[in-house]
């Protein structure tokens, strides 16, 4: 179905996750795959989830492994872009055959200035930052509102809870913030075939165009 806006579905394990995230719209599936990050998975095991579905561009998301590596993995497994875990040297980032995309983290009491000048400095070398997870606390109305100029400035991807601060509504968050796209989360199957996909579907709903 057509979305609002585009969609990322981060730590798809599953089949069950792949086929459901790509039927409701989503633009972008995300697979752990470097052995430093917590349940990874092989080359191979992503290879068989994404023979199942279409149409759709696969991410690989890194943290320590080296571009070669990286660059290795993206053509065995199809990648179309890669979502960097840690910060990289221009000299690194130029060595990668993909676009890469930048998970970075919200820091509640950094000054304004200093996140403009962290995405600034990065921003020639990325496609894209991607705030995956809201803070604690929903954002005051200063920050939502200084977070809505940073997504006219910046291509800037936000996790679902960020909702939070517009009243819960990722329809309103969407509306008001405009941001390159929304990020949500894959999940475990609770046994093989059997997935609850309650809060994705409902997301999915609110963003139905």
């Amino acid at each position: 179905m057509a979305l609002l806006t585009s969609v990322l579905v981060r730590g798809i394990n599953n089949l069950s996750d792949a086929r459901y995230c790509a039927g409701m719209g989503a633009d972008r599936l995300s697979f752990l795959l470097d052995p430093a990050l917590p349940g990874y998975l092989t080359p191979e095991a992503v290879q068989e989830i994404s023979g199942w579905v279409a149409g759709i561009e696969l991410v690989g998301e890194f943290d320590t492994m080296p571009a070669t590596g990286i660059n290795a993995i993206a053509a065995q497994c199809g990648l179309r872009d890669v979502l960097l875990h840690r910060r990289r040297t221009p000299a690194d980032l130029a060595q990668l055959a993909l676009p890469a995309q930048k998970l970075v983290t919200w820091i509640p009491d950094m000054l304004p200035e200093d996140v403009d000048t962290r995405f600034r400095d990065q921003h020639p070398y990325l496609t894209g930052f991607v705030l995956a997870i809201p803070p604690a606390e929903p954002l005051s109305a200063i920050q939502l509102t200084r977070l809505t100029q940073q997504a006219r400035m910046f291509p800037l991807w936000l996790g679902a809870g960020f909702a939070a601060s517009t009243g819960g509504s990722v329809r309103k968050l969407v509306e008001t913030v405009r941001p390159a796209g929304i990020v949500l989360e894959g999940g475990d199957e609770i046994k093989p075939g059997l997935r609850d996909f309650t809060e994705l579907e409902a997301v999915f709903e609110e963003l139905e165009a």
